[in-house]
């Protein structure tokens, strides 16, 4: 068990806060849990997540060491798009996470891998990802590509690293886009003030371009394809948002309260093409738009009418 002392400077801040904001390592709900716990006490004294601080108050944290955790196998159903010896498509369903994180550590998309390819996985990304080479969050569905083995993983990863891996995706956006086409070259990083969320940021970024060109214009939307460039945590996401036109139903990034009732994000990844790593041969594979987008664009074509 590790311990941080912290000598509070500020009044009137809440502590979650006040510790969410700091240059600790550590995120709000994990500190409130910290809290509940009683492994965070000010002046010696338990306090609630609400506890707000004052000057000279001694804020002591005791953080428990990580438990080891494997990643489990689980009989979940797969759509599974291609497979061989070397690797594995997949068409992730929305709503399904890609791999055991804390908060989720059943159910997800490796849990299911594990149970279908047993030791058949790459071991590059550890225990808790094996095989996974890419990832798409999980409020996204469609494609990605699942590496059998070392060889495979290095191979595909080194083509995601030189941009010459495929990934196409569709989205219906908010709002109506000026230009059919266009692009966005805008680095991302973390958000400073709020670690779940990614920013464009020239700070502690990696580079970031998103093509995009419109499909199909709606009142108030836009049925977009975007083409990735790069692969950053919630690219397009982001870059849409940084446009004006959030992917519809972000909860993240988007427009709070729209007023056409959505099912949940609307992005998804219709396409991904790589050089396989044992025949060389170039190969593609294209996902159909899944009941929840399709629903989606049938009632924007009812009340474009």
């Amino acid at each position: 068990m590790s311990e941080q002392i912290i000598k509070v400077t500020a009044s009137g801040v809440r502590i979650d806060k006040f510790l969410a904001d700091s240059e600790l390592d550590i995120s709000r709900s994990s500190i409130v849990t910290l809290i509940e716990s009683g492994n965070i006490l000010v002046n010696d004294k338990k306090i609630n997540k609400k506890f707000k601080l004052s000057v000279g108050d001694i804020i002591k944290i005791d953080i428990p060491e990580p438990v080891p955790y494997e990643a489990k196998a689980e009989d979940i159903s797969l759509d599974i798009i291609y497979e061989d010896d070397d690797l594995l498509v997949v068409n992730k369903q929305k709503g399904m996470v890609v791999h055991p994180a804390p908060g989720n550590y059943e159910g997800t998309l490796v849990n299911a891998l594990l149970f279908h390819c047993k030791d058949s996985l790459s071991g590059i990304n550890g225990v808790m990802r094996p095989g996974i080479v890419h990832r798409i969050d999980k409020d996204t569905s469609g494609l990605l590509i699942v590496a059998k083995n070392d060889f495979s993983h290095t191979f595909l990863a080194e083509q995601i690293k030189e941009h010459s891996f495929t990934r196409e995706y569709e989205a219906v956006v908010f709002g109506n886009l000026k230009e059919e086409n266009g692009t966005v070259d805008a680095p991302i990083g973390r958000n400073p003030n709020d670690r779940k969320k990614m920013c464009i940021t020239p700070k502690n970024s990696k580079n970031a371009v998103t093509h995009y060109s419109v499909i199909c214009r709606y009142k108030g939307y836009t049925h977009i394809k975007c083409i990735l460039e790069t692969g950053r945590t919630h690219q397009i996401r982001v870059h849409m948002a940084s446009l004006g036109h959030p992917v519809s139903g972000d909860l993240i990034y988007g427009v709070k309260n729209e007023k056409v009732d959505f099912t949940g994000q609307c992005l998804h990844a219709r396409k991904i093409g790589f050089i396989h790593p044992k025949t060389g041969n170039y190969m593609e594979f294209t996902s159909d738009l899944p009941d929840y987008f399709q629903k989606f664009l049938s009632k924007l074509k009812n009340i474009s009418k």
